[in-house]
């Protein structure tokens, strides 16, 4: 258990590091830039590279067909961990990185769970974050649950790169039809199989007919839907692309829109096909009928970094005490947050550049202390940060025999009209260029520069109790380290005192983190009184004070004491500046760490486009609920914006319970860089939840029909999806890239922002009422309240879905919104809402904000106005030989057809005898004689 948890907590952080960077581009047709990434914890096994190539070979081929010779695999990176052997094939990575990686290769969430998945928490037509792997699966050991590899990784491929969802549902494996019958939920409808319960026991399995579940009126839990071996359909890839016949998705002609999965939940029960002709990829390319040409593969091997600061040391940086706080930053990422074993150098530059310390290799706290001493402590001249740049290459090359796979961090407050003299150098360097942007005047080109070369753009105001620079620099953690030895940050926060010189608060450390524990206090002035007690009430010993840079720190012995440590800090002056981080590294190598990561749903954004702030909060692979999660987002001028984070799958939220948290932001009021942070805080509902089956992944086939008979496959361990573990409190930051406005809100705008679309409608009947439940939208998207809403049904999905205007409304009059992101219930008598040939009745919604403003149409909820038939009965058995298939769409007696024909017999002999005793009672009255009045 301890080699396993330990696996998992090192797998883990490879996958969750940084955001969805992908380098992937698509040039005349074929994908290049690809990123498979190999796990340290996988074991040395050169089969497991020829066996990715042969994958991603045959998964070519399949995509090619798939999508009518459009796309296919050129040019793909295979990531090789560090702590493999070295081979004479492997060359240095350039931009390549786990933090890029697009497919991962990695140990399994769960042992013996080797389900192919791909990470995805966006809406219909985004794109994804990774395809996770196991290595068991790519070595071919799980083609019989799964399939073929190569028509897996397609169908991953299209949740990440096209964001199309899967054409079953584990949670909703059924649905009872329009046909009146019970299907299981597929794509198309024409995929033919038996529904069987499968009991496995002792090596033995008995199979047994479905039944019809009372409260659900859909089969019982255990029912399963085994698939016939032998299909003629060719869709659905999104379906069970492991069938042999499979070789397309579903289009808008062979599109089951009524089966109940994310595919039409999430994109308006729209085909797969539709939505991947919709994509950017499919606009800008045509059907290529030449012949198609293997993927040429790299192999690279993780090494060491390179690194080399460029820090701004012109006269800018003499104001708003920016180069004391360059040189605590500095001072924090050199002592710790650099890995060991990394070279760094420091290039200080203004109108040129000098390097002040060539390339040292961190070793020892000695290293670290020497180039400490270099940092810039003057500053003065232009600002030239091409010299800083060419400085920099120079001094690798010494080195090294290229910058190819180096990295320069590009910190800089000013404007640089010559930056772009030095672009194309860049590019050839093939060198990662991470940029800082200090203050509101630093040259938008460098963003081009990060974005080019696969870096990270940062930006902090000169607003200093923000903390920025800090955070900035401490996100320059190496995204191949392991997570282990990494500082993980649980406070960053400061304060401007004003009347009140104190600054007090409360850090809390879990049991997942402690070793380590390093406290950093800053200042703008001078040195305040600093206290610090743990858990028990003890005060710790004196920090370490460096007048010179500002600032005083303090590493806990050991481990720290798990609970709420105090500090408190107390200013001499008013307008000081204080600021407050907190790092603390893994306690315990096999106990994977809470994690926080944040991103921006786009880097670039105008007027009126929503932005979405992310945050994925997880222990491992498990997502973490019940936290309390918020951002921050400070404008170029200083003006910061909080907003609370939700998983409730409601607006901006995606998938409710996955342990990523969102919300929508329009509140960009000024143009230019905005940075983003985010608090996580753990509390008394705050738990992880066994992720059974990640919402986009390839099915797992529990067996196949075979000439009539099931042949089942090996079941897989049985995971609790709902078991949830109690949380300690914890509390964790994390810092996202910048991003940039370009065009704000003009002033007195208009209204714009309608309410965000209900995507959670539910309905559930009772006699003769039905009762729906909704997570209320907000009057701009999420936030605020609506006017009223707008509820219509019809008896024809159709009807509703494409003319929902001019479907039968029902009165809402008593019906008042509440705020946003508060549950919802409404109930209504439908009365003779459908005509008498309905046999559902499907509800859809709007809301309607104070402008007037119509949110999109909700997704459509549905009640059945029937009993559906189950599979035949105990007579006809699974192996019938005149029942051969034992599919949905048999021939067969069942027993709700038994019934109904016994009653409906009843009744004839009861109107024949009725009408019979009629007759002769009017024969007898016409032979008596007539009374005269």
């Amino acid at each position: 258990m301890g080699l396993f948890r330990s696996c998992l907590y090192l797998s883990v952080f490879y996958m969750l590091q940084g955001s969805n960077a992908s380098l992937v581009q698509l040039a005349h047709n074929g994908y290049e830039d690809i990123i498979v990434a190999i796990n340290p914890l996988v074991l040395e096994d050169e089969k497991l590279i020829q066996q990715i190539k042969d994958m991603v070979t045959t998964a070519s081929t399949y995509l090619f067909e798939a999508t009518e010779k459009r796309f296919f695999f050129r040019k793909v990176s295979i990531l090789i961990p560090e702590n493999w052997t070295n081979n004479t094939q492997y060359k240095r990575p350039r931009h390549e990185s786990y933090q890029h990686a697009d497919i991962l290769v990695a140990p399994p969430t769960h042992p013996g769970r080797d389900e192919p998945y791909t990470r995805h928490f966006k809406d219909c037509g985004e794109k994804g974050k990774y395809i996770h792997l196991t290595p068991d699966f790519v070595l071919g050991k799980k083609t019989a649950e799964y399939g073929p590899s190569g028509k897996v990784l397609v169908h991953e491929w299209a949740h990440l790169r096209w964001g199309v969802f899967d054409e079953y549902n584990e949670d909703e494996p059924f649905y009872a039809a329009t046909s009146t019958k019970v299907e299981a939920t597929r794509c198309p409808a024409g995929i033919t199989g038996q529904n069987r319960v499968l009991h496995c026991s002792g090596g033995s399995c008995v199979k047994k007919l479905c039944r019809v579940d009372p409260q659900t009126k859909l089969y019982e839990k255990d029912c399963q839907f085994f698939p016939n071996k032998v299909q003629t359909e060719t869709a659905s890839i999104m379906f069970m692309q492991s069938i042999d016949s499979v070789t397309k998705f579903c289009n808008a002609k062979n599109h089951n829109g009524e089966a109940p999965n994310l595919q039409n939940k999430k994109c308006n029960f729209k085909s797969t096909w539709e939505v991947i002709s919709s994509s950017e990829d499919f606009n800008v390319t045509t059907p290529n009928a030449t012949s198609l040409q293997p993927p040429i593969f790299s192999l690279l091997k993780i090494t060491e970094r390179i690194m080399c600061l460029v820090l701004d040391k012109s006269g800018s940086m003499s104001s708003a005490f920016r180069l004391d706080r360059l040189n605590q930053a500095g001072k924090y990422f050199l002592l710790q947050i650099i890995e060991e074993g990394s070279w760094v150098a420091i290039v200080p530059f203004d109108s040129g550049a000098t390097v002040v310390s060539e390339l040292t290799q961190i070793t020892s706290i000695n290293d670290r202390e020497k180039l400490v001493k270099e940092l810039p402590t003057s500053a003065g001249g232009g600002t030239s940060i091409c010299s800083g740049i060419r400085a920099a290459f120079q001094e690798i090359r010494k080195k090294f025999q290229g910058t190819s796979g180096s990295e320069i961090v590009l910190m800089t407050d000013g404007e640089d009209t010559t930056v772009a003299s030095c672009m194309d150098e860049v590019k050839q360097s093939e060198a990662i260029v991470h940029v800082i942007a200090l203050g509101p005047s630093a040259n938008e080109l460098i963003i081009e520069m990060a974005k080019m070369t696969g870096g990270i753009h940062q930006f902090s105001t000169d607003n200093a109790q923000s903390n920025g620079l800090i955070d900035a620099f401490e996100a320059l953690a190496s995204d191949n380290t392991d997570l282990s030895k990494k500082a993980l940050q649980l406070e960053s926060k400061g304060l401007t005192l004003t009347g009140d010189l104190w600054m007090n608060g409360t850090v809390v450390i879990d049991s997942t983190v402690g070793k380590e524990t390093f406290f950093l206090v800053t200042w703008n002035k001078a040195a305040p009184q600093i206290s610090l007690w743990d858990p028990n009430g003890k005060q710790m010993g004196k920090f370490t004070e460096d007048t010179k840079s500002k600032m005083a720190h303090f590493t806990i012995p050991g481990t720290a004491m798990v609970g709420t440590w105090t500090y408190s800090l107390k200013g001499t002056t008013n307008s000081e500046v204080l600021t407050i981080t907190v790092t603390s590294q893994a306690s315990d190598p096999s106990v994977p760490p809470i994690t926080v990561t944040t991103k921006m749903n786009a880097d670039t954004n105008s007027f009126p486009s929503p932005m979405i702030v992310y945050a994925e909060v997880q222990q491992g692979f498990l997502p973490v609920l019940g936290a309390t999660v918020t951002a921050f987002i400070e404008s170029a001028s200083g003006n910061v914006q909080t907003l609370e984070l939700l998983d409730n799958g409601a607006g901006a939220d995606s998938l409710k319970n996955d342990g990523v948290y969102s919300r929508y932001f329009t509140a960009y009021t000024e143009k230019g860089r905005y940075s983003l942070k985010v608090r996580a805080r753990g509390g008394e509902n705050t738990v992880t939840r066994s992720l059974g089956h990640p919402s986009n992944k390839a099915l797992y086939i529990p067996g196949w029909v075979v000439d009539g008979k099931i042949e089942e496959n090996p079941p897989r361990p049985e995971i609790n999806a709902d078991n949830q573990t109690r949380l300690e409190d914890f509390s964790r930051t994390a810092t996202g890239d910048a991003f940039v406005i370009s065009n704000p809100a003009p002033p007195n705008a208009p209204d714009m922002y309608p309410p965000n679309q209900i995507t959670d409608l539910d309905a559930q009947s009772n006699e003769d009422q039905i009762t729906l439940t909704w997570t209320a939208p907000g009057d701009d998207f999420d936030v605020g309240k609506v006017e009223r809403y707008v509820i219509r049904i019809s008896g024809s999905l159709l009807d509703l879905r494409d003319n929902f205007d001019n479907a039968l409304q029902v009165n809402t009059s008593e019906l008042l919104p509440s705020e946003a992101n508060t549950k919802e219930t409404f109930a209504f008598k439908p009365g003779n809402a459908a005509d008498e040939n309905a046999t559902y009745i499907y509800i859809a919604m709007q809301s309607v904000d104070k402008s007037n403003l119509t949110s999109k149409v909700s997704n459509v909820a549905q009640v059945p106005l029937f009993v559906p038939q189950a599979d035949p009965g105990p007579d006809d058995s699974p192996e019938n030989p005149q029942n051969p298939g034992g599919n949905s769409h048999s021939s067969g007696v069942n027993i709700s057809t038994l019934v109904l024909s016994v009653v409906g017999a009843v009744a004839l002999v009861s109107i024949i005898l009725s009408t019979t005793i009629c007759v002769l009672k009017k024969r007898k009255n016409a032979n008596r004689p007539r009374t005269g009045f």
